[in-house]
Order: C-alpha cells, then structure tokens, then sequence
C-alpha cells in the first residue's frame, strides 16, 4: 500500500536500503486521480522490491522544488537517496509495469 508522507518522511525514507518509488502529485489534478488506482496496484505487487509513496506537491513544496517537479503526475525512483528515474504524465498500467521493471 502506498502512503502519503510528509517531507521529513520522505527525507527519511531516502536513507533506507529499499529503492523509493514515489508518486508526486495534487488533489487538483485530473492525470493524478487516474493515476492513483494504478500505483495502487501496483505498489501492492512490487511491495517486496520497493517502498511506495505519494508526495502531495502542494504540501511539501521544499521536495517539489528541490526536484525541479514542475508537471504531475510525477514518478520517480530513488537508489541510495539519489533519483535513479523519472516519468511525467499519466502511464497506462503495462507502460507502469514496464518502467518498474527497467529501473527497479
């Protein structure tokens, strides 16, 4: 299940072992209310290899601004506290599976 974290979550997280995949996104924004049920999923299957969470870019602007996230929905997977990948825009389930796949 994929949490909602605050920035210092986030920020804390980063330090951990398992890769972080991260959902930015705004309660406004239509793309990310598509997007919601599929990382769902998602982060229920891939849960052994990753930690999954949604960063609502709105309240944690800090996060959002260090990134550069200027357009959501926003995915990006950290390695080792770095950000490894990134996609912009909504992804079908298979283009999410598949991009999980190249860069879990």
């Amino acid at each position: 299940m994929a949490q909602q974290v605050s920035s210092a979550q986030f920020n804390e997280l980063l330090k951990g072992d398992k890769p972080v995949v991260c959902d930015f996104f705004a309660t406004w924004c239509g793309p990310c209310k598509m997007l919601a049920p599929v990382f769902t999923k998602l982060a229920e299957k891939h849960a052994a290899e990753a930690v999954f969470v949604k960063v609502d870019v709105d309240e944690c602007m800090d996060i959002a601004s260090r990134y550069g996230i200027m357009s959501i929905p926003y995915i990006a997977i950290f390695k080792d506290g770095e950000m490894s990948a990134k996609s912009v825009g909504f992804m079908p389930e298979g283009e999410f599976e598949q991009f999980l796949s190249d860069n879990l």
